[in-house]
């Protein structure tokens, strides 16, 4: 343990498994108590023991863009560890796959207030309860698909581009207190990614100069490092986390 979040809490969205319990893993590794959040409570229950337990992990299940559920995760947050210092909006969803033209109107509004609206929130609810006084740092868990064109899931990527732009925006208006940066990941091997490789995982890893597909591991210590003082002087970033596949001329 380096203790270079000694002190601090931390909420993660949707870190019941995957990139998000990764990263909550490598904070409560470095120090922070972590406030975790997710819709199932057994798969929650089951991350805070792997995280060692309540002494250094709290589970809220809810539905990330709730307010309600928001304003509940803030205030367990604040009676039980006294502090919301770091902000990880990796929430994100995605059930479509297809061409843009085809989507349901209706599915895409819900991506957008999911993946926009409800990150926005977060950070909104943190700031008002804790970061505008004490100052903090946010990460929001983008997608390569943000910058580049990505085939079947095309308003996925829009509304991550779009966070992007949020995490600009709030980067220039809560400086120099509050840092605001992305993290922009490839195909990550997680259950939410299993179409973009299931079934042609090697295939799917030619695209990448490193020759393989990105694990929750590759993505939870880059956000940390965004989280950490180390990061003091980046803010607004968006983070590209790819094994060198945006440097290719495409990537599924």
């Amino acid at each position: 343990m380096s203790g270079r979040f000694a002190g601090r809490t931390a909420i993660v969205t949707g870190a019941s498994r995957g990139i998000g319990l990764s990263i909550a893993q490598h904070l409560v590794a470095d120090g922070a108590r972590v406030v975790i959040t997710g819709r199932g409570k057994e798969a929650l229950d089951e991350a805070v023991a792997a995280l060692g337990g309540p002494e250094r992990a709290l589970s809220v299940a809810g539905k990330a863009d709730d307010p309600d559920h928001q304003d509940d995760v803030i205030r367990q947050a604040l009676a039980t560890y006294g502090s919301v210092d770091l902000l990880v909006n990796n929430t994100g969803i995605n059930p479509t796959y297809g061409p843009m033209v085809e989507i349901d109107l209706a599915v895409a509004r819900k991506i957008f207030e999911v993946n926009c609206l409800a990150a926005l929130s977060w950070v909104q609810k943190a700031h008002q309860a804790w970061m505008k006084d004490h100052g903090g740092a946010v990460v929001n868990v983008s997608s390569l698909s943000s910058i580049r064109p990505a085939v079947n899931i095309g308003f996925y990527g829009a509304t991550k581009a779009m966070l992007n732009s949020i995490t600009e925006l709030l980067a220039v208006e809560l400086g120099p207190d509050i840092r605001v940066n992305a993290v922009a990941p490839a195909v990550v091997k997680t259950k939410f990614a299993t179409a973009l490789y299931e079934g042609r995982e090697a295939e799917a890893a030619e695209g990448y100069p490193l020759k393989r597909l990105g694990l929750p591991d590759d993505i939870g210590s880059v956000v940390a490092f965004l989280l950490s003082d180390q990061a003091g002087w980046l803010t607004g970033q968006t983070v590209v986390v790819d094994g060198g596949g945006s440097l290719l001329t495409r990537v599924e």
